[in-house]
């Protein structure tokens, strides 16, 4: 945003203004009190009085920021004539002279706490390590007042990340990254699933373009034969229907999945484009009574499944469990003609605006008497934040990002505790994360968990419709094998929290032994030499030496070699630590790979300004869009954009990042490592695919190859200019017949 003359006339201004009053008022459900009216226009107006003269980046007056935010309240969210009021507001009392007490004078309370929840901590009063976490936890700690805030938040975002163009390349990649790492995550949470896709498509298309234009290609290719085939496909659907259950309202969309969706999968299995059965859903939505819709779902999953072969490890009934966010619907995957995979939504129109709109579309059929599994899940949810934002251990706010993350899986499974009460979990959470979950003095003092009735190790990982229940004993304490044991972090910090408490106990032991020995041996307090101590022994930490002393595992008579001067000990040669510290070896040290200095311009400067290093995470290779990450202890790394570990540190370390690219002077060769699979049809298969490298001038720096039942999988190194090489390879040893996926190790 920019202090500009507006580029618009006064008048333009004023339509700018009227045409976005109209729109809002068009949008919201009727009848409107005149209240409510009054309370809009009065907002916009001060809103475009604030605003005036203020510019996007992208040069448009900064009025239709929040003018467009109330819009995606109103028509995307289904949210009313407060949030309106507040989203036209969420930017005044940061950018502009505006106070929250006018605010609050002018629209009351409620407004205002809203108002507030969304204002941005002003930079300067944080750590910045910390500034977007905090500000994260502070929108949360509103929502628990009022679950608007968020929801306005999201309409921001989505606007913000609709016009990011404005925004340059790092920018945008920052912006996209912290998107998908806790936006996304929080719309799906939410249930705001057409929120939640956008947010990942836009991810995608900035931080991986080619992937992205490359997926978007192939669908428009295909788009002709793959809407003749949901025709197809929905036409014996629909006689069906009209004969079976004459008078159902209904109707059947047929969609594409999103391209990050299958992006993803294309990336987990390790698949082409090509090799996605899946890539369109069919959504069957029926208009029938509240209590009818169960049975009515589950009549036309009969017809479905009586017409197509349906896949039973790829059904999923989240009407009869809705999942924690409230969302309801039955899925199956069936084989259609050709033996193409097809997933197939049955859902009502009730179940579908929950699912468009989530929680505000949830709290709008409030009055329904809902299934008692599907009432007050958000309540069940916010007690979670609750917990968390009220925990004494979570001081820091990036450990609260971290708790949060646990709060908004993807995917997730539910079990049953022994009174029959649902609990929802991540997906891949184990036996002992639940007995965290249900209390931490549970965890922390757990000796035996059932499943089934029956015993299970604590890592047993939960599945569906478990019934678990929890022995405890008082005398029992985590271990550090524990941490092994579980996927949350909430239970992790718990078992690391006793752990470290057990530590400083023992520390203490630790010291109270060494005091005596000192006072023996020079008549002085250990207290005033530990560091020294440590030192001589060589520890890094106190701490780690105190404990290393109360557990027994140093020979305190060497302090005998220790010089007294003056009463004082004085360091000597080091004492060696005790047998069983770990040393690592040499050979098994990183070594980083060093290029030219000049190859690489970091922050616009040569990078021979900066002590930098490739990160070995995601090898960056000439060509490879790229940032510079200032690590804490080790310089400079310089990662990939596309690297796994880049959304973390972009959403959680921005002001570490500098931007980076490639140099026009690289002559270094870098080592990238490939995976290849495919068909083992016989004897010289490592033959066939090193001679095939080899013809086009590649140099190979090692092969592994495993294999059984007549399939591979071998790992390349290859010895490459750039990504343009490397994809030249990738894309070369795709076209061998025996050759089924080859990919590039990141």
């Amino acid at each position: 945003m920019s202090e500009l003359p507006p580029k618009s006339s006064s008048d333009e201004y004023a339509r700018i203004i009227q045409r976005g009053y109209r729109r809002l008022l068009r949008g919201l459900p009727k009848p409107l009190s005149d209240e409510d009216r009054k309370a809009i226009r009065h907002a916009l107006d001060l809103a475009a009085e604030a605003h005036r003269g203020q510019t996007r980046k992208t040069g448009e007056p900064y009025i239709l920021h929040p003018i467009a935010v109330a819009q995606i309240c109103v028509e995307e969210i289904g949210l009313g004539p407060t949030a309106v009021v507040c989203a036209l507001l969420h930017d005044v009392v940061e950018d502009t002279s505006v106070t929250l007490d006018v605010i609050r004078q002018r629209f009351g309370e409620q407004v205002a706490l809203i108002v507030d929840g969304l204002t941005k901590l002003d930079k300067s009063m944080l750590n910045p390590s910390f500034r977007q976490a905090e500000n994260l936890a502070r929108v949360m700690r509103a929502m628990l007042v009022d679950v608007r805030v968020v929801l306005i938040k999201m309409a921001d975002r989505l606007h913000n990340m609709r016009t990011i163009k404005g925004m340059s390349h790092e920018a945008q990649v920052r912006i996209a990254a912290e998107t998908e790492a806790i936006y996304a995550p929080l719309a799906h949470r939410l249930g705001l699933y057409n929120i939640k896709t956008e947010f990942q498509d836009t991810f995608l298309k900035i931080v991986r373009p080619d992937e992205y234009r490359e997926i978007a290609d192939k669908l428009a290719q295909t788009k002709r034969a793959r809407e003749q085939y949901i025709r197809d496909f929905i036409r014996p659907i629909e006689n069906d229907l009209q004969k079976s259950m004459k008078g159902l309202k209904y109707r059947i969309l047929g969609r594409p999945k999103s391209i990050y969706s299958i992006w993803n999968k294309m990336r987990k299995k390790e698949v082409a484009f090509e090799d996605i059965y899946d890539l369109f859903a069919i959504r069957i939505i029926l208009d029938v009574p509240f209590e009818e819709e169960r049975l009515a779902c589950w009549q036309v999953y009969a017809i479905v499944t009586n017409i197509y072969q349906n896949v039973p490890s790829r059904q999923k009934d989240w009407i009869t469990t809705p999942k924690a966010n409230g969302y309801e619907s039955l899925h199956t995957t069936v084989i259609g003609p050709g033996g193409k995979y097809v997933e197939v939504q049955i859902r009502t129109e009730r179940m579908n605006d929950i699912a468009e709109r989530g929680y505000a579309a949830h709290w709008k059929y409030k009055g329904l008497k809902l299934l008692h599994r599907n009432e007050n899940v958000f309540d069940r949810w916010f007690n979670k934040i609750r917990e968390v934002l009220e925990n004494s251990e979570a001081d820091n706010p990036n450990q609260i990002m971290t708790d949060f993350e646990d709060m908004m899986p993807e995917e997730e499974v539910y079990v049953l505790t022994p009174k029959g009460e649902i609990r929802f979990l991540k997906e891949g959470a184990t036996a002992l994360d639940f007995a965290f979950d249900i209390h931490s003095d549970i965890g922390c003092s757990c000796r035996a968990i059932r499943v089934n009735g029956s015993i299970v190790p604590f890592s047993y990982v939960l599945k569906n419709g478990d019934q678990v229940s929890v022995e405890t004993d008082k005398s029992c304490r985590p271990s550090a094998d524990w941490l092994r044991f579980v996927t949350t972090s909430k239970a992790k910090n718990r078992i690391r929290a006793f752990l470290k408490k057990e530590r400083f106990k023992m520390a203490a032991d630790g010291l109270e032994i060494l005091d005596r020995k000192m006072k023996r041996l020079c008549n002085c307090s250990a207290e005033d030499h530990v560091d020294m101590l440590a030192k001589w022994y060589g520890f890094e930490e106190r701490l780690e030496f105190l404990v290393a002393v109360a557990l027994e595992r140093l020979d305190l008579s060497r302090l005998k070699e220790l010089r007294i001067e003056n009463g004082q000990p004085a360091p000597a040669e080091p004492a060696s630590k005790a047998e069983g510290t770990p040393v690592i070896p040499a050979e098994s040290r990183q070594i980083e790979r060093a290029i030219n200095p000049s190859d690489i311009i970091i922050n616009d400067e040569p990078g021979n300004y900066y002590a930098y290093s490739l990160a070995t995470c995601c090898n960056p290779l000439p060509g490879d869009s790229i940032f510079a990450y200032i690590t804490s202890k080790e310089g400079i790394k310089i990662h990939r954009t596309a690297c796994s570990n880049a959304p973390y540190l972009m959403a959680n370390y921005s002001y570490r990042i500098l931007p980076a690219h490639w140099g026009a002077t690289i002559k270094s060769s870098f080592v990238a490592t490939i995976v290849i699979t495919g068909i083992d049809d016989g004897p010289g298969i490592i033959q066939r695919i090193t001679d095939h490298i080899s013809s086009m001038g590649i140099n190979i720096r090692s092969f592994s190859i495993t294999g059984e039942d007549g399939y591979f999988e071998g790992r390349i190194a290859l010895v490459v200019a750039n990504t343009h090489q490397l994809n030249q390879v990738i894309k070369d040893l795709k076209s061998l017949k025996f050759v089924a996926t080859v990919g590039r190790v990141e």
